[in-house]
């Protein structure tokens, strides 16, 4: 929780108006997130599918802020988030990108809308930007179980895998890094520092 608040709250004196800011209240069963380069059509294909106006111009940079909607499909309310555009270099930061990105981490879908008529590059900066930023993107959630306990250090095993990226003393500080110093952890894939 305070990495989303880090992540989503812009650097410096916090002087914007209350109720401004990318963070959208959850509703529904899903949430699915729009993110794409500016004037690629994020506004129009959001204003399309769920009726909110989410304003669409001729110019970059018309969506300022997270603006969601909602719609139905089969019985699922799905929220949808028309996220501002990111540039190249968002996840270091430049522009809104840290902030843009923080709220399509606590997506549980994010739709890459691309412009057609621009290079397939396009679609592979936006892949790049999110997963400099930590989401793993068309992967499989590494199969790891981790179990804490009250006393014993750090103790893994592994089921039909060998571990050719990780070692105990890596596991170990990983572990501390995030203030746990008892667990038990039982790899069935070979795992890189990333995926623990």
């Amino acid at each position: 929780a305070k990495l989303k608040r880090e992540l989503i709250a812009p650097k410096g004196g916090g002087g914007g108006k209350p109720g401004e800011g990318f963070d959208a209240k959850k509703a529904g069963d899903c949430r699915v997130g729009l993110v794409g380069f500016p004037s690629v059509g994020k506004s129009t294909l959001m204003s399309k599918l769920t009726g909110t106006e989410s304003l669409a111009a001729a110019y970059h940079f018309t969506t300022l802020t997270c603006i969601p909607g909602t719609f139905r499909y089969k019985g699922c309310k799905i929220q949808l988030l028309d996220l501002p555009g990111i540039i190249e270099g968002a996840k270091d930061g430049k522009g809104r990108g840290r902030q843009v990105i923080g709220v399509a981490r606590t997506c549980n879908l994010i739709l890459i809308v691309l412009d057609a008529s621009q290079p397939m590059t396009h679609k592979l900066l936006i892949e790049k930007e999110l997963e400099g930023f930590g989401m793993r993107l068309n992967k499989k959630k590494p199969d790891i179980r981790f179990t804490k306990r009250n006393k014993g250090g750090i103790t893994y095993s592994t089921i039909g895998c060998k571990l050719t990226h990780l070692d105990k003393k890596t596991i170990t500080a990983i572990c501390k890094e995030y203030r746990c110093s008892n667990a038990e952890i039982c790899f069935k894939c070979d795992a890189t520092i990333d995926e623990l």
